[in-house]
């Protein structure tokens, strides 16, 4: 069943007489190589206890499903990855070394267990937040395990829209941190804005 959408208008706050535009489930429904890309320059907004938190995402990564060894996927359909495996455009939210929570987008389609790691972004309208990395990107945009399971296209609290339209240069490189993911460590699977200084690490 397709996801169901919110009727909420939403605005943007640096310019409130221009509605922001959601990102289309379209886009979540692309192999996850494809959706890092892509994603790559939109907005991801968090709307918590009051405020609006803004950022253009600079950095991701994707990763490939059962076959990608770096993946989650790759141990099997479990009670955690459960929400991988199901509709795209959800939050996986994982825990990683017992502090860190790590926010990824469902992506392709039902089963094959896709998802992005958004490592980085650029905080917007005078916010000053580090999110240089994933760890910091989760923490300043307040999103934890709570939000696993999120549907972005329709919560009120954490979606994305499209950015401002720019030439973007954007450049492939493996992904960090993947060491014992065999061959799979060398794949050219992270995306990274090649001006932005926000991107969490150059390689």
């Amino acid at each position: 069943m397709p996801a169901k959408r919110s009727s909420v208008a939403y605005s943007n706050p640096a310019n409130p007489s221009a509605p922001e535009k959601r990102i289309e489930m379209s886009l979540y429904q692309r192999p996850a190589k494809e959706a890092a890309r892509r994603l790559i320059g939109t907005i991801l907004v968090r709307k918590i206890r009051g405020k609006i938190l803004r950022g253009r995402i600079v950095e991701t990564e994707a990763y490939l499903g059962p076959i990608d060894l770096a993946s989650h996927a790759s141990k099997g359909r479990t009670k955690r990855t459960e929400v991988m495996f199901a509709l795209p455009g959800h939050a996986y939210v994982y825990l990683i070394y017992g502090m860190y929570d790590m926010f990824n987008i469902v992506v392709g389609a039902v089963g094959d267990a896709h998802a992005v790691l958004v490592r980085a972004a650029e905080p917007l309208d005078g916010w000053t937040e580090n999110l240089s990395g994933p760890g910091k990107l989760a923490r300043g945009f307040r999103i934890t395990r709570a939000d696993n399971a999120t549907n972005l296209c329709s919560s009120d609290a954490l979606y994305l829209v499209q950015g401002e339209r720019r030439r973007t240069r954007i450049l492939s490189t493996p992904r960090i941190g993947i060491d014992y993911a065999l061959h799979w460590k060398d794949e050219l699977l992270r995306f990274v804005d090649a001006d932005s200084k926000a991107v969490s690490k150059i390689r």
